[in-house]
């Protein structure tokens, strides 16, 4: 009798080792539903907001290219910090802005990204310290006052890229990450960004990223230049020159060291000519 136990004693105990949490993210994956990618100590869970239908003129906005909210976490133990950016409707920002301060993360941005979107978006930045689980379940019940689309992360879109990316990543002088129809560039600032005194690396919102996407026009394209006070007139300078439009320029953080400016853009048109307009505008921010 104690041969045959002993077996079905080694497999229930090898199960239960299987179903222990192997990371340090496993209360976030548990609170927010799903699961994130980790890259030098950042880790990130996306909530596009597959469910909205948003044009700019003739060309439907890509959900990868500018409809993607996110959470990102770096730390350990108690010294975890969190921020992200949450893309919400006119009728979900009240109840998102209060879940935020309930659970006592910071409010550190409300404003458009976009300009002429139909219908409008805004986004929300949030900043928060403590533990994983703390702040992931704070993330989790802003959430809630929304429509995301929840559940398991949604699968890796295969690439379907039909314009011309060859031409763009020649121009732009590195390799773009493709993810179904869109074409991610990302470009890190070469020091540290803290805000009150805590380190957000680049993953956490502080690279200037750049996302192409197929246009009525050919293509478009959007995203974010994180530019340092003195460089913000270079860059929409190099913008305006070339024909892109400056959406916003405005901040995400508090109390932020040194004092960052991010500037969102939108440009359609050929894939040679908005990748030199954009290259131009990387360019001026170094």
């Amino acid at each position: 009798m104690f041969v045959r136990i002993l077996p079905l004693l080694l497999l229930a105990a090898t199960f239960a080792v299987a179903q222990q949490p192997s990371s340090k993210w496993a209360d976030v994956d548990k609170n927010l539903g799903r699961s994130g990618q980790e890259s030098a100590g950042v880790y990130k869970v996306s909530f596009p907001r597959s469910d909205l239908d948003v044009h700019i003129g003739a060309t439907k906005l890509e959900t990868g290219a500018a409809l993607g909210g996110w959470a990102a976490f770096y730390g350990s133990g108690n010294d975890v910090v969190t921020d992200g950016d949450l893309v919400v409707t006119s009728d979900e920002l009240g109840g998102v802005v209060s879940a935020l301060q309930a659970h006592q993360l910071e409010v550190t941005g409300i404003h458009n990204h976009l300009a002429g979107e139909r219908p409008a978006v805004y986004y929300v930045h949030f900043f928060g310290r403590g533990t994983a689980a703390q702040l992931s379940s704070a993330v989790d019940a802003a959430l809630k006052a929304t429509k995301t689309p929840r559940g398991a992360s949604p699968a890796a879109a295969a690439a379907n890229i039909s314009y011309d990316r060859a031409t763009i990543e020649k121009v732009l002088g590195k390799q773009g990450q493709a993810k179904g129809k869109v074409l991610a560039f990302s470009f890190p600032r070469s020091h540290k960004i803290t805000m009150h005194q805590q380190e957000l690396p680049p993953g956490m919102g502080m690279a200037t990223g750049i996302n192409f996407q197929p246009s009525a026009k050919g293509v478009g394209a959007t995203g974010d230049f994180v530019v340092d006070e003195a460089q913000v007139q270079a860059v929409v300078h190099a913008l305006r020159e070339h024909n892109i439009l400056v959406t916003a320029l405005h901040n995400h953080l508090l109390d932020d060291s040194p004092r960052m400016v991010f500037i969102h853009f939108w440009a359609e048109g050929s894939a040679s000519d908005v990748a030199q307009g954009l290259k131009a505008a990387v360019d001026a921010n170094k």
